[in-house]
């Protein structure tokens, strides 16, 4: 595949380079399912995070009903969420939904329904997240997810979706530009 360059109109200043495409395999360390573990009344310290547990809107981790995965933790290790995981869902009417894990919200397991995609440090996570909620994504979902019974998008198909991408430096600046905004918006809407 040539790998489309783009200059951007439209710039943080001080930035020039090219902007190149890639595919969010190149971006990700891996691809890893989830847990497969009931969720039980939560225990006060293990948080299980389920395609429902992540907020339409804001894609933040709802608080509202907590659980903890009905599970040995001394073999659930592989499941703890870190900084630079990001979560897909793969199936059903929410196929596509992302989350991007974030410290404050603790220690989280993810359910068997989500995809982790654990970003390489040298690319910035919330830059990666950001592109999870642009129209280019939306339309390769509802492209990608289209089977003959339900929709569904696998770790190899979510690899595959190609964005355009800057240097580090301005991947942090558009990163945080854009969760400063996020916090606005989310500011209004409980006014």
């Amino acid at each position: 595949m040539t790998k489309e360059k783009v200059i951007p109109q439209i710039r943080f200043s001080g930035f020039t380079d090219t902007w190149e495409q890639r595919e969010l395999s190149e971006v990700t360390a891996s691809f890893e399912y989830g847990l497969n573990a009931a969720a039980k009344e939560y225990d006060g310290k293990h948080k299980y995070i389920r395609i429902t547990d992540i907020d339409d809107e804001s894609r933040e981790f709802s608080t509202e009903d907590i659980t903890s995965p009905d599970t040995d933790f001394s073999l659930s290790d592989n499941y703890i969420l870190r900084k630079g995981d990001i979560l897909f869902a793969r199936t059903g009417a929410s196929v596509g939904k992302t989350y991007l894990y974030r410290e404050k919200d603790g220690l989280i397991y993810f359910a068997g329904f989500l995809i982790r995609a654990k970003i390489k440090s040298k690319y910035d996570d919330v830059f990666v997240f950001q592109n999870t909620l642009t129209d280019n994504y939306n339309k390769y979902i509802r492209i990608t997810s289209q089977r003959s019974g339900q929709p569904g998008v696998n770790a190899q198909e979510y690899g595959e979706y190609t964005f355009l991408l800057p240097k580090y430096e301005e991947q942090l600046r558009i990163g945080e530009w854009f969760t400063h905004l996020d916090r606005l918006i989310t500011l209004h809407q409980r006014m």
